[in-house]
């Protein structure tokens, strides 16, 4: 069954070309007395390349269902993640092309959602905040109240991130994984 335009929603997956795709942005339109026209950004999910694309109608596309369950990133090894499936134990590698900019949030031991297709892990998506310690930081000048100033931190997980002056190494942060910002220190 083909999936029209108006039917597409940003973070959905679909069957196009035969390959499984998650779209990353949507913009709809109709001009005049043609159809409807849907310029999309679709993320190849299994090896996270970004193609821009134009639907003109119910074309080769299908909605998929992906299953979600809780996975766990054990470990790195070379450029591959390796994650476990907390209910089955099954290990998947992903390649770290596949992760995108995920992989400077992940510290080993984290929980994640993993989303299946056909039994196969497809999509590791990260919660929106992680809470990372500052391994490296410079110490914040003392005397220094101009407002909004911020000063570098290096993560746990390797991750820079700009934070307050106020922020020392060790402290632990809350940030978020979509925008990598800072939000608060616990």
């Amino acid at each position: 069954m083909s999936l029209s335009v108006s039917e597409m929603r940003r973070g959905m997956a679909i069957l196009y070309d035969g390959e499984l795709y998650e779209i990353v942005e949507y913009e709809h339109s109709k001009r005049g007395r043609g159809g409807p026209v849907a310029r999309t950004k679709l993320r190849h999910l299994q090896t996270g390349k970004v193609v821009s694309t134009t639907f003109k109608g119910a074309e080769n596309t299908e909605s998929v269902f992906l299953e979600s369950r809780p996975i766990q990133y054990l470990f790195r090894e070379g450029d591959r993640y390796v994650f476990m499936d907390v209910e089955r134990f099954d290990q998947f590698p992903v390649p770290q092309e596949a992760l995108g900019d995920q992989v400077h949030f992940m510290t080993e031991g984290i929980t994640v959602a993993g989303s299946y297709h056909n039994g196969e892990l497809v999509k590791v998506e990260l919660p929106n905040f992680v809470e990372l310690r500052v391994a490296r930081t410079e110490p914040g000048v003392k005397g220094d109240t101009v407002s909004n100033v911020e000063k570098p931190a290096t993560l746990e997980s390797g991750a820079e991130v700009r934070v307050p002056l106020f922020v020392k190494q060790g402290d632990l942060l809350k940030v978020d994984t979509r925008t990598g910002k800072y939000v608060e220190r616990l």
